[in-house]
């Protein structure tokens, strides 16, 4: 194969290459992976999904997502929302929700005027009031696995954090064998946060993550007694929601609600 058809799409900021592999056409390694994400010599992404058929009859269609480094992920939110717009635009879609399965589960995305729902799944490994020196003192840390991992650190002042130099260090840390994101939140208000996140491969800071900012919202609801919904409200400068049920300690019915547009489509060659 010479060339990829691809569309590029923004979640909030996180920025996807969308492909179309229905018919399984593509199998690209991590390295191509990688290299279309690249910002400097390729499309530029925080990630890469594709959409193959379902393996069941019990969804629409199967997502994969791929972080920017090439390796497979079980789940990505704002790409869950690009994945279903990204569904709504092809020929013959007509569609007011579609049904897709992941790694981490069945997600159904639904279509609220310019902005995109989906449910994700109940968070599980939820750790509050933790402790660790990550290797510039002790400090207080929760963690949640939103359908990936995510450590949230409250913070005074959410633009002067260390973003870089500590989420890389927690995101190596010995206490997270398989990594982790790291989020940076400061509560504003009853109602508001802001969360700047660090994501695992990535690498770096992104512009929004939308599992990190559900970990967040629903990690404030349970340590500081918030209520849901939470607005939050993210680097790239878009305000996402998330709402949820709870349910003694856990939660159920997790949404996600935010803008999830496409910014430009094309063919490059691989």
């Amino acid at each position: 194969m010479d060339s990829l058809p691809f569309v590029k799409m923004s979640g909030a900021g996180n920025d996807f290459v969308v492909i179309d592999n229905r018919a399984r056409l593509h199998d690209l390694s991590g390295e191509q992976i990688a290299r279309l994400c690249d910002r400097h010599f390729g499309v530029g992404a925080d990630g890469l999904l594709a959409v193959e058929p379902a393996p069941d009859a019990g969804a629409d269609f199967r997502m994969r997502y791929y972080n920017a480094d090439g390796g497979e992920a079980e789940m990505c939110g704002n790409g869950a929302r690009c994945f279903a717009r990204f569904i709504q635009a092809m020929p013959r879609a007509n569609i007011d929700k579609v049904r897709f399965l992941t790694p981490a589960g069945l997600i159904v995305g639904e279509y609220v005027g310019a902005e995109v729902r989906v449910n994700l799944t109940a968070p599980t490994e939820t750790r509050v009031n933790q402790r660790a020196d990550f290797g510039w003192g002790e400090i207080e840390y929760h963690f949640m696995n939103t359908g990936v991992p995510h450590v949230v650190l409250y913070v005074p002042d959410a633009e002067k954090a260390e973003i870089v130099t500590q989420g890389r260090a927690i995101r190596r840390s010995p206490v997270f064998p398989r990594g982790t994101n790291v989020n940076f939140a400061q509560v504003v208000d009853a109602g508001n946060l802001i969360v700047r996140t660090y994501e695992r491969g990535v690498e770096d800071e992104t512009l929004a993550c939308g599992t990190g900012v559900t970990a967040a919202a629903l990690l404030t609801q349970r340590v500081k007694g918030a209520a849901l919904p939470l607005r939050v409200k993210v680097r790239g400068g878009d305000v996402l929601s998330v709402g949820a049920r709870v349910e003694g300690d856990g939660f159920r019915d997790v949404t996600l609600t935010g803008p999830a547009v496409e910014v430009f489509s094309g063919t490059i060659r691989l």
